[in-house]
C-alpha cells in the first residue's frame, strides 16, 4: 500500500488499513468472479486502486456531495474513492448482478457506510447527483447520453463527469462535441502504466 501513501500522504492509518483490506477482499472475489483480468491481480493496487484515485488528483469532492459511479464492475473507481472521501456519498451501479453483489459484500466487510450499490443502468436511475465517475465504459458520446440527466441543479465549475480513459482521445472527443478538460495522469503518477492514462472532465452544465 506504500504506493498509495506516497501519492496521498494525508491518508490516515485507518484509511491505509481499509486499502489493505480492500486488496484482500478484492482478490478473494476476483478468484471467483474475474472482476479484473487475472494477469492484473499482481498489480491490483497500482493499475486499479491508484488509477481510480487519479480522479482525486483533479477534483476534491466536498463533504456531503453525492457521486454516481456508472459501470462500476468490481467497485472501481467507487470503492477506492469512497475510502479516500469518507464524508461523500457514493452510489455504484452496474448491469451485472453478481458484480454488484461482490461490491455490496466488500463495502459491508470494510464498513463503508458511505457506499450503496445497485444493479441498474444509469439511464434508468431517477435520483440526481453532484458528480459522475466511471472507468471507460463506452465512447464518450454514447456514455454522456446515459448520464446527462442525472445531475442535480446548481452551478459549480467542478460538478460533472470525471471519466478515466486511456490512449489518444482526440477523435473520440471531437465526435462527442462536448466541452472537455483533459488531465494527464502522468503529471501526477510516475509509473509507466500512467503514461497514456487520462481523466476527461465534462462539466454538468454541458448537459443542460
Amino acid at each position: 500500500m506504500d504506493i498509495i501513501k506516497r501519492y496521498f500522504p494525508e491518508l490516515t492509518d485507518q484509511q491505509q488499513q481499509l486499502f489493505e483490506q480492500l486488496e484482500t477482499e478484492f482478490q478473494s472475489w476476483n478468484a471467483r468472479l474475474n472482476l479484473v483480468a487475472r494477469t492484473d491481480v499482481a498489480n491490483l493496487v497500482e493499475k486499479h486502486f491508484l488509477h481510480s484515485l487519479g480522479i482525486a488528483k483533479v477534483v476534491q469532492f466536498p463533504a456531503g456531495a453525492s457521486v454516481l459511479d456508472v459501470g462500476t464492475g468490481g467497485g472501481l473507481p467507487g470503492l477506492p474513492l469512497a475510502i479516500l472521501f469518507p464524508e461523500v456519498k457514493f452510489h455504484l451501479v452496474d448491469s451485472i448482478g453478481k458484480k454488484i453483489h461482490a461490491v455490496q459484500e466488500m463495502a459491508l466487510a470494510l464498513s463503508l457506510h458511505n457506499v450503496t450499490a445497485e444493479q441498474a443502468r444509469a439511464e434508468q436511475l431517477r435520483p440526481k447527483y453532484d458528480y459522475v465517475v466511471s472507468r471507460a465504459v463506452a465512447r464518450l458520446a454514447t456514455f454522456h447520453t446515459w448520464i446527462m440527466h442525472r445531475y442535480k441543479p446548481g452551478d459549480s465549475n467542478t460538478k460533472g463527469l470525471y471519466y478515466l480513459k486511456g490512449g489518444d482521445l482526440e477523435e473520440e472527443i471531437a465526435e462527442a462535441g462536448l466541452p472537455t478538460a483533459i488531465y494527464n495522469l502522468s503529471d501526477y503518477f510516475a509509473e509507466e502504466f500512467f503514461e497514456t492514462k487520462k481523466v476527461v472532465f465534462v462539466p454538468a452544465s454541458s448537459a443542460r
